[in-house]
């Protein structure tokens, strides 16, 4: 097997460019529609920009709405096959308020917003995270129906995630969050997951 690089011993997890912005950092989003709007915006310019498939995440304070970091879809950009927009957020946010968890005492609660259900990766990262709620948009069947098919989610996840404390939303602005999906789909673009 031939390599093309050295070993390496680090990685660069990064957002493309547009995102600084297009983000206000520390913004109050009150309401969940307003949280999920941003999600939205985020998965469409993913896909306006060319700089990935059409998914957004953000992650907030629960208690304030405060914005605490965003993530898009980088699996082509960065050929990090881990690089779901769910995934970037979380390990923003994290890196952000300098924990590995975002529900250790003394942090608040936080919260996960994505545009499209997540994947099995993505629902893992999430109970290790320590975000109280997760809400989605889209949902599986949605993706699944423009063949964005990723790693199966079932039902016993999200009872597991419930079952340890995880408020779970789905389908919030369904009809809005879908409607990416599908102007992904009319632009034909390579498929990426998450």
């Amino acid at each position: 097997m031939r390599w093309e690089r050295p070993p390496l011993h680090e990685l660069a997890v990064t957002l493309p460019s547009w995102v600084h912005s297009s983000v206000s950092y520390g913004r109050e989003c009150r309401s969940d529609e307003e949280r999920m709007r941003l999600t939205i915006r985020l998965a469409r310019e993913n896909i306006a920009h060319g700089t990935g498939g059409p998914f957004g995440a953000a992650v907030f304070e629960r208690e304030s709405g405060r914005l605490v970091a965003v993530g898009v879809n980088g699996v082509v950009r960065l050929n990090n096959a881990t690089a779901h927009a769910e995934m970037l957020a979380l390990q923003l946010a994290q890196r952000r308020i300098v924990s590995y968890s975002l529900g250790r005492d003394g942090q608040g609660a936080h919260e996960l917003f994505t545009s499209c259900a997540p994947c099995s990766m993505c629902l893992g990262a999430v109970l290790w995270s320590g975000v109280s709620r997760v809400v989605c948009g889209a949902e599986r069947a949605d993706a699944e129906r423009i063949a964005l098919e990723d790693a199966p989610a079932f039902d016993e996840s999200y009872a597991h995630l419930r079952a340890r404390g995880v408020e779970i939303v789905t389908g919030l602005l369904r009809d809005e969050a879908r409607a990416v999906l599908e102007e992904y789909r009319a632009k034909a673009g390579p498929v990426p997951h998450g």
